[in-house]
This record gives structure tokens, C-alpha cells and sequence, in this order.
């Protein structure tokens, strides 16, 4: 380690994204309502958070005056909006655009089907509202589904979906942000993290993480090899950005969370006594600071402490308060690569230091 300090981190570049599965198309549908019956009399209700008022929810009331025929889904009415000035329709595309709204009002939207069933796996009851292309039919993974599904034109599925074409997009969904998720920035007493963390052994801390598709690639990998959580530093984008929640495959949905400053991230540390590492790249590494290599030794050494991992932004690399608070470890490497993905060398740092009991390192696949 003493290589000449740049200011280059883990550099960045999009992960594929899979390809949605289509829904079988069903037979045709009744006629389509007017551009003034939004919703039927039934709905007449807000989307709001349970246990919250809708002004807080800040989501507003949709209702209809037609008659909804009937739907071949458990019994169900089928509810049908046409017009792209519905409210609700209004609604998704904010939640698609603003990230100040998804907090506010603690609803996120999935747009394609395959991030949906993959939340059907194990939330299914976190979704409010099922919004089907009309003239399709909802697959069997959803049969169980209890909540409101709405059949939509194009023309509203573009809106809401940002899509051009509803050809790959033929669902989207309306569901609760996870409990788990906390934004610091909305509490002002000491207490916001009580209950969401029991004795974490390792975090991932995310330093101004920008691009959606490699911050939710490494929440991914920190749930997939059993990290407590994950906080993000200011500057990093949104987890339920639509291309992050894509990356994660539900695994922002099922980690813990936390969106907060340095001050709280100090407070957090020295509540449960955890240690700071920084993942730096060799030639990037602080000539006055001794910087560990990773190694199953370093590995092994660290297998009874609390652990907080910090790793930086693609573009400006570690920040200034990381630096100056963590001790610095690098990813060896012999080939001409100076640095890799920040997503490829976080995915080896987490399974590296993954907690005590998991997969065996040594191990051949």
C-alpha cells in the first residue's frame, strides 16, 4: 500500500437489465368507460398509508359514476381508467418522478411484470393497486392478489410507465414503501433507528452512489450474502428510483434501509460499536494512511467485529469524511485495470466480509 492518492473510486457502468415477461393476452374486453368515470362507485376511497391522514399521504380521491362489468379475477369488478387526466394516473407518474413524493406519501411504483412477481413472492399484500393493460389477463402468480386491479388504455400505461410503447410494459403496480425504510432527514428525535437494527454485524454504507442501476445492484449483493443494511450518505440517488428497484430484484424491499448524514451514521456506529472500512483501489490509496489488502486473513480478522463498509461514488470516489474516519482496504489485482465497477468490487467486498457463518470462502463453486 503506498501507492500515490487519485481521486478515482470503483468506476461505473449499467448492468443489463432483464427482460419483462409479456401477459397472455385475454379476450376482448367490454366497453371502455368515459373520460369522466375514472373509477367506480366502490373505489370511492384514498390511497393513503395506513394509520396516516390522506394529507399527508398527499394522494388524491378517484371516483366514477359507470357501472364496472365483471372481471374474471376471483370475483372481482373489473374497474376500468381511460384517461390519462385521472388522478390516479396523476399519482403514478409522480411517484415515478419524484422521489420527494415517494416519501412523502410512503408509495413507490413497479413498472414491467417481472419486479412485481418477484415482490409477489413475498409482499404481496404491500401492493395496493394492480394497473393491467386492457385486454390482457393477470397471470397466475396473481390470483391471489386481494387489492383493486385496474384495466387502462395505451394511453394511460405510456403515461404512467414513461414507456413509448406497451409492448414489454403491460403491468404496473402501486405498493407501500417497506417499514424498513428510514429517512433520517424526516426525524428529529433520536429514536428513528429503534427496532430496525439488532446488533447489526455488517452495513453497507453508500457514499454518493449515483447511478440507480449500480446502487441497486449492490443492495442485491448485500442482501444476497445476509448483510444487516444498508445507509446511504448524501448525494446517493433514490433506492426506489424505477431503474434501482429493477437492479435490486426486491431486495430494497426486504433490507433495511437508511437515508441519513454523517452525524447520524457516527451516531450509529458508536451505539453499536462497529468499525469503519473504506474499499479504495490500490492506486487511488492515501500514501499516509496504511491500507489493508483484502485476504481471507483480513477476512478472518474481522469475523467478531461490527463491521460498516464504506464505498464511493464512481465519479469522485471517497469523500473527504470517509477518508479521514475509515481505514482503507483495496481488491488485489495483477492484471493492466487500475479499478473496477463499483458494483463488481462491492459484490467481492461483501462476500469477502460477509458475516460469520456464511458461505465458506475457501470453497470451489
Amino acid at each position: 500500500m503506498g501507492a500515490k492518492p487519485t481521486s478515482r473510486s470503483y468506476q461505473t457502468q449499467h448492468s443489463p437489465v432483464a427482460t419483462p415477461m409479456l401477459l397472455v393476452r385475454a379476450p376482448p374486453s367490454p366497453a371502455p368507460l368515459s373520460a369522466a368515470a375514472n373509477f367506480p362507485a366502490d373505489l370511492e376511497r384514498p390511497l393513503r398509508l395506513r394509520g396516516l391522514s390522506s394529507s399527508r399521504a398527499g394522494v388524491t380521491t378517484a371516483t366514477a359514476t359507470a357501472k364496472p362489468a365483471a372481471s374474471s379475477l376471483g370475483g372481482q369488478k373489473r374497474k376500468q381508467v381511460t384517461s390519462v387526466a385521472n388522478p390516479l394516473v396523476k399519482h403514478c407518474v409522480k411517484l415515478r418522478l419524484s422521489a420527494a413524493y415517494r416519501r412523502s406519501c410512503r408509495r413507490l411504483l413497479l413498472v414491467g411484470l417481472a419486479p412485481i412477481l418477484e415482490v409477489c413472492s413475498f409482499e404481496l399484500e404491500a401492493i395496493d393497486y394492480l394497473l393491467l393493460l386492457d385486454g390482457v389477463e393477470a397471470p397466475e402468480a396473481l390470483r391471489e392478489f386481494s387489492g383493486d386491479i385496474l384495466y387502462v388504455s395505451a394511453a394511460v400505461m405510456k403515461k404512467v410507465s414513461g414507456m413509448q410503447s406497451v409492448d414489454s410494459t403491460e403491468a404496473v403496480a402501486v405498493m407501500h414503501m417497506p417499514n424498513h425504510f428510514r429517512d433520517l432527514g424526516s426525524h428529529q428525535d433520536g429514536d428513528a433507528l429503534d427496532g430496525l437494527f439488532s446488533y447489526p454485524k455488517r452495513i453497507l454504507v453508500l457514499d454518493g452512489i449515483q447511478d440507480p442501476g449500480n446502487l441497486g445492484t449492490l443492495i442485491r449483493s448485500a442482501c444476497a450474502f445476509k448483510w444487516d443494511g444498508v445507509f446511504l450518505l448524501p448525494a446517493c440517488c433514490d433506492p426506489f428510483n424505477e431503474k434501482a428497484i429493477r437492479a435490486a430484484r426486491g431486495a430494497s424491499l426486504q433490507l433495511p434501509i437508511v437515508s441519513g448524514t454523517w452525524h447520524d451514521l457516527h451516531a450509529l456506529v458508536t451505539k453499536y460499536r462497529m468499525k469503519m472500512m473504506a474499499g479504495h483501489p490500490e492506486s487511488s490509496s492515501d500514501a499516509s494512511k496504511e491500507t489493508y489488502s483484502l485476504s481471507n486473513e483480513l477476512a478472518d480478522s474481522l469475523l467478531n467485529e461490527s463491521l460498516c463498509l464504506v464505498l464511493g461514488s464512481e465519479g469522485n470516489g471517497l469523500s473527504a469524511e470517509t477518508l479521514q474516519a475509515c481505514e482503507l482496504v483495496n481488491i488485489p489485482m495483477e492484471g493492466t485495470f487500475e479499478s473496477l465497477n463499483v458494483s463488481v468490487a462491492g459484490g467481492i467486498f461483501l462476500f469477502m466480509l460477509q458475516p460469520k457463518g456464511q458461505i465458506d470462502r475457501t470453497s470451489t463453486p
